[in-house]
């Protein structure tokens, strides 16, 4: 599960973890998905779950170097080190483009997941009756989560602790995400600020939060794969076409909230067709561009499969 790799592979494993933090500053797409996608995914679950009692022996008994390798160390420094980069740096992009081109955005996004849906089903070893429950259970539970209303919780220092439980729970389930469950929660934007804004009281309780979020929920995965690998691939794929309804390109907002700032930011929006987008927004749909780029997103996703396939064989 984990791998060996040269200077030149962590520099890809760096651009993994920074394609994850990009993906998790979108609200309704998750960094496991582009895990999975990437081909890390399983070995970031292991890896996660190998943080336990038995590393802390090996660090009193043998060193910091033997836990260090229990850990997978290096993998998980230079994974985060590039997701937070990432959120420190191309989040601002991403959050730039989804208000300025959100539906060009949203397709790119789109054509990713659809795709990613097709190579996750392709490693389910074997379709029966039961698996076809978890992926059909799958594909239900992550719709009805995209068609909450998001509500407003005061940002305690308890909301933000419990929503960084939460959202980093979302943020390695392939199709569930973190930021989306921030915004159902009223976090988003609080969250967001205080990255953006280096508030480090605020980001301090938050990523406490999601520390214990991640030491309980990746060992309920890592247990999931071990014994029950191919209903939990199918839920992950199931997880991910649910998803889909979230990132459907073209949007009519029916709702709008007021940030701090005075200004109107989407709270309630409706999935709609090219045609009735144009209708309803005055907005160009850009459908060619749009359509290009969940091509791109799709022709990746083949690529990194075959390149993942080929490196395994």
């Amino acid at each position: 599960m984990r791998q060996s790799r040269n200077g030149f592979q962590y520099l890809l494993l760096a651009v993994k973890g920074m394609l994850m933090g990009a993906a998790d500053a979108v609200p309704g797409v998750s960094g496991g998905t582009i895990a999975f996608i990437t081909g890390i995914y399983e070995e970031l679950i292991h890896s996660l779950r190998s943080f336990d009692i038995a590393a802390v022996r090996l660090l009193f008994s043998q060193g910091p170097a033997a836990g260090w390798r229990h850990v997978n160390g290096t993998f998980m420094l230079v994974l985060l080190s590039g997701i937070l980069l990432s959120l420190l740096s191309l989040s601002h992009i991403v959050l730039f483009l989804l208000e300025t081109q959100a539906p060009l955005l949203w397709s790119f996004f789109f054509g990713l997941i659809i795709a990613s849906v097709w190579s996750l089903c392709r490693t389910v070893p074997e379709w029966n009756s039961g698996v076809l429950v978890s992926f059909a259970t799958g594909a239900v539970v992550a719709y009805a989560v995209t068609q909450v209303t998001p509500s407003a919780l005061e940002a305690t220092p308890f909301f933000v602790f419990f929503s960084g439980m939460l959202a980093i729970c979302a943020m390695i389930l392939p199709g569930i995400s973190g930021s989306f469950i921030l915004l159902l929660l009223g976090m988003y934007t609080p969250i967001m600020q205080a990255i953006q804004g280096l508030q480090f009281a605020i980001l301090g309780l938050f990523g406490a939060g999601c520390v214990l979020g991640l030491l309980v929920f990746s060992r309920v995965l890592d247990w999931a794969f071990s014994h029950h690998r191919a209903t939990t691939l199918a839920l992950l794929g199931g997880f991910m076409l649910g998803s889909l309804g979230k990132v459907w390109p073209w949007k009519y907002t029916t709702a709008y909230a007021i940030n701090r700032h005075g200004g109107e930011v989407p709270l309630v929006q409706e999935n709609v067709m090219p045609g009735s987008f144009e209708m309803l927004t005055g907005q160009d749909p850009s459908l060619t561009a749009a359509l290009g780029l969940m091509l791109l997103g799709v022709v990746l996703v083949v690529v990194m499969d075959r390149i993942g396939r080929a490196s395994r064989l």
